[in-house]
C-alpha cells in the first residue's frame, strides 16, 4: 500500500527551509530559545491506532527529529459520542511500546489536563462568548440532510449556504452553532505540496463551532488548543488540506477576541504555524486506513505478540521510504525518516549556535 508523493524530497526540503527561515526572522526577536519549532500528535480516541496513525506519527517524530522541534501529545476528545477510555488507554500503550514519546502531554486517567480537549469546555466558551459580544455567531437549526441537498454534486465536501445566518434564532437554545468569517481568499505554502490558494466561503460556508450535541466542534477546538500549546509547526495528512483556509481564518478571528481572563499569547502563539500535509497510506480500495473501515489496530498485533520492529517496518514500507517490507527499530525508521524528505539539504541549527 504505498503511497504517491506528489513532491521530490528536495522539494520538501527546499519549501520547510524556507518557512522555517521566515519562522525564524522575527518568531522570537531576543533570544531564540531552544526547540522553536513545536508540533504535535493528536489523535482521536474514536477507535484504535492503526497503520496510519503509525506512519503520521513516524512523519511528526522524523520532523521533529530534523528540526529540532519539540512535539506536544494531545487528546482530541472533542467528539464525546465516540471518544472512549479503552482506545485512550490503548492509544497510550502503544505509543509507549512503540517507543514515540512526546515531550509535553497528558497521562491516562488524569484529569485535567491542558492537553485533553475534553477538559477544555470552559476555556471554548469563553472564546465562544467574546466571538457572540461581536456578533460573529450565529445559530443553525439546519441539519446535515438539509444542507446535503443544497450541496452541488462532486463538490467534496458539504457547502452551507448561510440559511440561518440573518434569521437571529436564539444563542442559548442548544441549536448548532456557526462563525462569520471573511469572504477571503486564503493563500499558503505547504511545506509538501506547495503554494495552496483557497476560498473558505465557497468550499464550506461558515463553520460549525458548536455541533448539534452541544459538542465544540474539530474546526473550533484544533485552532484554538494550537494557540494554547504554541503549535508553529502542523503536520497532518494531505486529507485535511481543505479545511487549512477555513482555519486560518478561524485563527485570525480568535486572536483577536482572545479574553483577558486566559493566558496572553505570545509572539509565537500569535504567528502563523508552518503547515505540512503529507500523502496518506490507502487500502487496496484506495480508500485512506481508517476506523471506519475497520483497519486492524495496533493494539491486535501488540497482543499477539508481534515485535514493535514489524509494526514499524510495516510503516515505513507503506510510506515508501524503503523498497521492501522488513522489521525496523524506531532510530531506523526516523533516520530514514530524515534521508527520504529532508536529506543533507535541511539543516536547522538548534538555538544558540
Amino acid at each position: 500500500m504505498p503511497i504517491d508523493s506528489k513532491a521530490t524530497p528536495a522539494a520538501v526540503a527546499a519549501s520547510l527551509r524556507s518557512a522555517i527561515a521566515s519562522q525564524r526572522s522575527d518568531l522570537f526577536s531576543k533570544n531564540l530559545q531552544k526547540n522553536f519549532l513545536r508540533t504535535r500528535f493528536a489523535p482521536s480516541p474514536t477507535g484504535y491506532l492503526h497503520l496510519g496513525h503509525v506512519a503520521h506519527a513516524l512523519v511528526v517524530w522524523g520532523l521533529a527529529r530534523t528540526c529540532h522541534a519539540s512535539i506536544v501529545l494531545r487528546v482530541e476528545d472533542h467528539d464525546r459520542g465516540r471518544s472512549r477510555a479503552e482506545f485512550e488507554q490503548a492509544m497510550f500503550d502503544d505509543l509507549n511500546w512503540l517507543g514515540l514519546t512526546a515531550d509535553r502531554g497528558p497521562s491516562f486517567g488524569k484529569h485535567p489536563s491542558e492537553f485533553r480537549q475534553s477538559d477544555q469546555s470552559e476555556i471554548y466558551q469563553a472564546i465562544a462568548e467574546e466571538l457572540r459580544i461581536r456578533g460573529l455567531l450565529y445559530a443553525c437549526e439546519c441539519t446535515r440532510r438539509d444542507i446535503a441537498e443544497q450541496t452541488p454534486a462532486n463538490s467534496g465536501e458539504l457547502q452551507y449556504p448561510g440559511t440561518c445566518r440573518d434569521k437571529g434564532l436564539p444563542l442559548d437554545q442548544g441549536l448548532p452553532l456557526r462563525v462569520r468569517l471573511p469572504e477571503d481568499n486564503v493563500t499558503f505554502t505547504d511545506a509538501w505540496l506547495g503554494v495552496q490558494a483557497q476560498h473558505p466561503s465557497t468550499q464550506c460556508g461558515a463553520v460549525l463551532v458548536r455541533a448539534r450535541d452541544r459538542y465544540w466542534t474539530y474546526q473550533f477546538a484544533v485552532v484554538v488548543d494550537d494557540l494554547r500549546h504554541g503549535i508553529n509547526l502542523v503536520i497532518r495528512g494531505e486529507d485535511i488540506l481543505p479545511s487549512t483556509g477555513r482555519q486560518i481564518l478561524l485563527r485570525q478571528l480568535v486572536e483577536k477576541v482572545w479574553p483577558a481572563s486566559l493566558p496572553t499569547l505570545s509572539n509565537s502563539e500569535s504567528k502563523p504555524p508552518i503547515f505540512l500535509h503529507h500523502p496518506l497510506i490507502r487500502d487496496t480500495q484506495g480508500r485512506k486506513l481508517s476506523k471506519r473501515f475497520f483497519a486492524d489496530g495496533v493494539i491486535k498485533q501488540r497482543q499477539a505478540g508481534v515485535a514493535p520492529e514489524v509494526i514499524l517496518g510495516q510503516a515505513v514500507a507503506a510510506m515508501g521510504w524503503v523498497p521492501r517490507e522488513r522489521p525496523m527499530s524506531l532510530d531506523d525508521s526516523l533516520e530514514l525518516f530524515g534521508r527520504f524528505v529532508c536529506r543533507s539539504e535541511l539543516t536547522v541549527q538548534k538555538a544558540g549556535r
